[in-house]
């Protein structure tokens, strides 16, 4: 089993999967022409990919976009990250997908109206990823200067592998985490989706 390898040969195999969607392969290409402080590609267009890799799956198989994470304090108004979603359009124009780019510094000014929590400001992007739904989808990418790929997965990549969907109570409310699985399970009827854990559970989110 891929989750049993070494960290280094899971990562391999990691790049070497994601690597068989084209389109997201490209938008690390184009993504790193924009030059974003603190970028990655994050979320579904990563371990939906693998997901589809691993059931034998076209690798572009029911991603409805690609998303893309920046960490910019130093303007927090709507105007600039609107410059920087239209500068994108023009980056990414021409690829068969969607791409959705996000100053993550900036969700706390929304966040509670769209999903009734409050979200304390995000210190970088890794911050934000470690607060998705399910800690499967704790997951960023970029590509380096030199070529490399930089891998954040606070989670490992063991339930990326075995399909395996996680709940990560640290955010987002049960019912994003619960339709989020739904949806997954109509797309990958494979997947272990784990029930989010009941209020005398020990919250394993926080350490120790």
């Amino acid at each position: 089993m891929i989750s049993r390898l070494p960290l280094d040969e899971q990562l391999d195999r990691l790049r070497e999967t994601l690597s068989r969607n084209e389109v997201l392969t490209e938008v690390l290409a184009r993504a790193a022409t924009l030059s974003l402080p603190g970028w990655y590609v994050t979320a579904g267009c990563l371990f939906q990919t693998v997901w589809n890799v691993a059931t034998g799956r076209p690798p572009t198989s029911g991603i409805k976009d690609y998303d893309v994470f920046y960490f910019d304090a130093g303007d927090l108004s709507w105007e600039a990250e609107d410059a920087v979603i239209k500068a994108g359009r023009g980056v990414f124009s021409g690829l068969p997908a969607e791409v959705e780019i996000r100053n993550e510094a900036r969700v706390h000014l929304w966040y509670q109206d769209k999903f009734g929590v409050a979200c304390r400001p995000y210190e970088s992007t890794e911050a934000a990823i470690d607060s998705f739904a399910a800690t499967t989808c704790c997951l960023g990418v970029r590509t380096e200067a030199d070529g490399t790929w930089r891998v954040y997965a606070p989670h490992g990549l063991s339930d990326v592998f075995n399909l395996v969907v996680r709940p990560n109570p640290v955010l987002a409310p049960r019912s994003v985490y619960e339709a989020k699985a739904a949806r997954w399970r109509e797309q990958w009827p494979e997947l272990t989706v784990l029930e989010w854990p009941s209020a005398n559970t020990t919250d394993f989110s926080a350490g120790g």
